[in-house]
């Protein structure tokens, strides 16, 4: 019968037997330097104890137990969804395990999740950081015990390592000038996170696109979004109802729109002819909405793949070292009518 003992580690079967540690391990692992008799009493103790070994502490020595862990702020999101089967069509090719966490836009939560990857839960992380991230010290204290990371969308620039991102500051700009160029006097930009890289560059992109074309920069007409929905939208609402119509707005995130299309209707205002709509977007409902959207559509998919390449190519790859560079993946903009 098998002695119930709760937390049975390798050092106590070690201290039970008279052995190191070492010896111990390799004769769990039926390594060839061991003695069959050794591997014998080693056996008996791992039998009568009932221990099992701790594969992430094995995989953290080994750094092999293929598997990739891939961090996302959320899933709602289409983006990430799309992005999710990119990393999984390299990780199924070469044999590797997706653990996906969640954040939920939490820093705390997001710094907790990488420090449990220092325990040797995961090969090497995909990232794409939350809303609330303003620092780095977690993902560095995980380079430095080098586990490999790759940055997807939402990068921190500082951090020295490989970062797969969209044309964001290009597409911005191309969205403001179109709602420009279809009419609107006045252009709104609908903001989510006034720290994130990809919120400050799609800003840059608006405004520069209003500097080239004569249109003076107004700090009220950048709607900041919060995580109360109920205020945002009533904000949203007071906003819309102090201007004129003929409005663009430029949505930096997809769950932006749909709330704009709620206060039109609630407001009796017209899209497109009152307002003009464009959202960074990878909706794939957004060609059958009321009227059908305008989107900046990122390419998820090929973002997710190319970022689980250079993963993986770190993992397999002795001594191989990830650049710090930016990999761009150009968007495109779809025009549908919501903007016509």
């Amino acid at each position: 019968m098998k002695e119930k003992v709760t937390n049975v580690t390798i050092k106590m079967l070690a201290n039970q037997l008279g052995l190191s540690i070492s010896t111990v391990s390799k004769a769990i692992s039926d390594s060839h330097e061991i003695s069959a008799a050794t591997k014998q009493r080693v056996n008996d103790l791992v039998e009568k104890l009932n221990y099992k070994p701790n594969p992430y502490a094995s995989s953290l020595r080994t750094r092999n137990s293929k598997t990739i862990g891939v961090v996302l702020p959320e899933v709602a999101d289409s983006f990430f969804a799309q992005a999710i089967n990119g990393i999984e069509s390299v990780a199924e090719e070469k044999g590797y395990h997706v653990l996906i966490y969640l954040s939920h836009e939490s820093f705390e939560r997001e710094e907790q999740i990488i420090k449990d990857f220092e325990s040797g839960r995961v090969d090497g992380v995909l990232i794409s950081v939350a809303k609330e991230t303003e620092q780095h010290k977690h993902i560095d204290t995980l380079l430095e015990k080098k586990i490999p990371l790759v940055f997807f969308d939402r990068v921190i620039d500082e951090v020295a390592t490989t970062k797969i991102i969209t044309d964001d500051y290009e597409a911005a700009y191309t969205a403001t000038e179109h709602l420009i160029k279809q009419g609107y006097k006045q252009v709104l930009f609908l903001s989510f996170s006034q720290t994130l890289s990809i919120s400050c560059k799609r800003l840059e992109g608006y405004k520069k696109s209003l500097y080239d074309n004569t249109i003076k920069f107004s700090s009220g007409n950048v709607l900041r979004f919060s995580n109360d929905a109920k205020k945002d939208y009533s904000n949203l609402l007071r906003k819309l109802t102090s201007l004129k119509k003929g409005i663009g707005v430029l949505a930096s995130v997809e769950k932006l729109a749909l709330p704009l299309y709620q206060a039109c209707e609630e407001l009796q205002l017209r899209i497109p002819q009152d307002v003009g709509l464009i959202s960074f977007s990878n909706l794939d409902s957004a060609a059958f909405l009321h009227p059908p959207l305008t989107t900046i559509t990122q390419p998820a998919f090929e973002m997710g793949k190319a970022a689980a390449a250079f993963l993986v190519k770190a993992l397999e790859r002795k001594n191989f070292e990830l650049a710090d560079e930016e990999i761009v993946i150009p968007s495109v903009m779809i025009v549908r009518k919501s903007t016509l």
